[in-house]
């Protein structure tokens, strides 16, 4: 690094936003991972006996896990080799590796390889990494805000401790805004931010630190010397929303509508609702999610339901917003307060399980199709009861191959109008139980 490399980097740094010029530099700095840093916890266990494996870094954004690899690299005197995901290919990770295996025949030093947004490699990049993992030619450490368990293939994970960062509390937020306001990389003590002031960023910021950062620096230009939580209201304009449409917090936030709407609580569904929509979610993946429901949760207990899930998805396709809220919130509401059953998920899964066990069970005689005279000759057809020849429409049939006569596989609720299908089919079932006694054991129509 020559005079001008070395004088960019310091203008760069005094330049840099808030949140990157207040990064950590060591654990005593590092707030809101106790259950990780803290004393005789595993991170500081494996930093102190110098035994760290590789790891998945999972947790919301803002939570720490860029500034976390850094400092592992730091205290172990490891090289740290940075990618994201999002542009690195495999040619990268293959050079990386080279690098990391001539450090180590040169000056016998590790090479610790941080991956942003590890999640977003695909199948073969991160079939790339497994071998040099296991070798221990790099530790890895990646971040992601999604479930490793659904987007890390199986062979990495296994070879990786994954550990899981939550987002900070208030009182943890307001901490790393009051290091910022005093510390001369932040603000210096130019500024004084008093309590309410920080007690609103920090609930707006939601758990992220970045954000409640970027809110403070943006606070402290907008008011001067003196921010108050009239000038951090009016900097913000309005609350950030922690929901990222490709994160870990958008699946929580629809767990809790689906949730809302199945436990018949509209009040709360309709909050996760407007969350979703305020937040910036296509308003067709609501709409999707609610045409689920209707027949996964309330099924034949109100089979109107699923009819008013799917027109109120056609009514907004021609209205578009703002006006599609109408429909979208009636909808709502209809499914939250509609009778629930989840009879219709619970035959189908039953009727799987069966299906799987007992394999391709021939088809009884009588319902068998006889297209040729040889066929018929063989028995096809023969025996088969046309219900519209008898009265009522109805007559008692096996139509079960022989070895799930007894099975039951649906079974209607009691709640709304399931329950007149549950008279019916126990009607249905006594007819049978009645044909069927009458009958002798293996005949087959």
């Amino acid at each position: 690094m020559d005079l001008f490399d070395h004088a960019s980097q310091k203008e760069q740094a005094v330049l840099a936003p808030l949140a990157e010029r207040m990064r950590p530099t060591s654990l005593s700095e590092y707030l809101g991972q106790e259950h990780l840093t803290g004393e005789g916890r595993f991170l500081r266990r494996a930093l102190e006996s110098d035994q760290v494996p590789s790891l998945i870094l999972w947790g919301p954004p803002g939570t720490g896990k860029t500034t976390l690899a850094q400092l592992v690299a730091r205290h172990t005197g490891a090289a740290f080799e940075t990618m994201s995901a999002v542009l690195a290919g495999v040619k990268d990770i293959r050079e990386t590796v080279a690098r990391a295996q001539d450090r180590w025949k040169l000056n016998r030093q590790r090479t610790l390889l941080f991956i942003d947004e590890i999640h977003r490699f695909n199948k073969s990049q991160q079939d790339a990494l497994l071998p040099h993992v296991e070798k221990g030619t790099v530790t890895l450490i990646g971040a992601t805000t999604e479930n490793p368990s659904f987007e890390v293939n199986a062979a990495l994970l296994s070879r990786c401790r994954v550990v899981t960062l939550r987002g900070l509390e208030q009182e943890e937020l307001i901490a790393v805004m009051r290091h910022a306001v005093a510390d001369p990389r932040g603000l210096g003590g130019k500024v004084t931010v008093d309590d309410a002031a920080l007690e609103f960023i920090a609930d707006a910021a939601g758990g992220d630190a970045r954000k409640a950062l970027t809110a403070l620096e943006a606070a402290a230009a907008y008011g001067g010397k003196a921010v108050d939580r009239k000038v951090a209201e009016e900097a913000l304009q309005q609350k950030m929303l922690l929901y990222d449409k490709g994160g870990e917090e958008h699946y929580n936030v629809v767990s809790a509508f689906i949730k809302s709407m199945r436990g018949s609580d509209v009040d709360a569904a309709l909050y996760w609702m407007t969350r979703m929509l305020e937040a910036g979610e296509d308003p067709v993946f609501i709409f999707r999610r609610m045409v689920i429901f209707a027949s996964e949760d309330v099924g034949n207990a109100d089979p109107r339901a699923l009819g008013v899930a799917v027109d109120a998805l056609r009514a907004f396709q021609l209205m578009g917003l703002p006006e599609g809220t109408l429909p979208l919130t009636q909808a709502v509401t209809y499914l939250a307060l509609a009778p629930k059953s989840n009879a219709v998920i619970a035959a189908y899964a039953a009727v799987r399980e069966a299906v799987t066990k007992e394999g391709a069970l021939p088809v009884p005689m009588h319902l068998r199709n006889a297209p040729t005279k040889l066929m018929k000759s063989l028995g096809y057809g023969g025996g088969y009861k046309y219900p519209h020849n008898f009265e009522g429409n109805y007559v008692p049939e096996d139509y079960l191959p022989e070895a799930l006569r007894s099975r039951c596989f649906y079974t209607p609720t009691r709640n709304g109008f399931e329950a007149e299908l549950s008279e019916r089919y126990e009607a249905i079932q006594q007819q049978l139980a009645a044909r069927r006694g009458e009958r002798e054991p293996g005949e087959d129509g």
